[in-house]
């Protein structure tokens, strides 16, 4: 069943409405009809059920059939903290991330970083990375749609990372524990998670050192030295692993 996502602006008492490309989309490409059915999940994890009343290019209208949580998202709002990586392995990133779990990608500079984010660029690339989540999560049946942020600073995203109640920072260095030993002194799924990982080059000691001093968890992802693409999807499968299917 196609899947969208709305504001709750465009809900009103058991009727909803579809805008702008979205309803281009269920009109021109989808070729849908009055009476078909589609999925639409609001910001609050909600999911409706609706069957197509009105189709036009810039509106379609639904009755809402029925409402339920999402099952698909998972118990914790996790946050990527990525390094900014080389060629376009970033849009990897992002999409595996979404299809994993993560609420939230944000992109950032560290010292080891080869390519640099074009600030004369950032807006159209935050915009393309974005539509790339969109994608992700209509695939996947996300509840919410997750959010890519522009770029920042590495002190800028220790302090961003610092608002979350955990923080998993990865690294090869030494001064770590494991990933398992980490999760599985949290008992319970914390509300919000943030997961940091490096670039190909990994993170600086003097980087590590500060991520460290502000009291982050620093994980070893075990002996195998993993891509900078493959490192946070291997770290969010252990989580979702950790807390959505080994503890029921």
């Amino acid at each position: 069943m196609p899947r969208f996502f709305i504001d709750t602006s465009q809900i009103s008492g058991s009727s909803l409405s579809v805008l702008g490309e979205d309803a281009r989309h269920i009109a021109r490409s989808l070729r849908m009809a009055v009476g078909d059915s589609i999925t639409v999940a609001t910001p609050d994890g909600t999911e409706h059920v609706c069957t197509l009343t009105k189709i036009r290019d810039e509106r379609c209208d639904a009755d809402i059939i029925s409402s339920s949580p999402s099952a698909a998202e998972p118990r914790s709002r996790i946050t990527l903290f990525m390094a900014y990586p080389k060629s376009d392995k970033l849009e990897t990133v992002i999409q595996k991330a979404v299809e994993l779990g993560a609420s939230k990608i944000i992109p950032f500079e560290s010292s080891r970083c080869i390519k640099k984010p074009d600030a004369a660029k950032a807006e159209a690339r935050t915009e393309r990375l974005s539509r790339i989540a969109t994608e992700a999560a209509k695939q996947c049946g996300r509840g919410i749609l997750p959010s890519v942020g522009a770029p920042i600073g590495y002190n800028a995203m220790l302090r961003a990372a610092n608002e979350t109640d955990e923080v998993i920072f990865c690294y090869e260095g030494s001064g770590t524990r494991s990933l398992k030993a980490i999760l599985s002194e949290m008992q319970s799924a914390p509300a919000s998670i943030s997961v940091i990982v490096g670039c190909e080059g990994g993170f600086s000691p003097e980087e590590a050192a500060a991520a460290q001093d502000a009291g982050m968890k620093m994980a070893n992802l075990g002996p195998r030295i993993l891509r900078c693409e493959t490192a946070p999807a291997y770290v969010l499968s252990a989580i979702s692993y950790h807390f959505e299917l080994s503890n029921g």
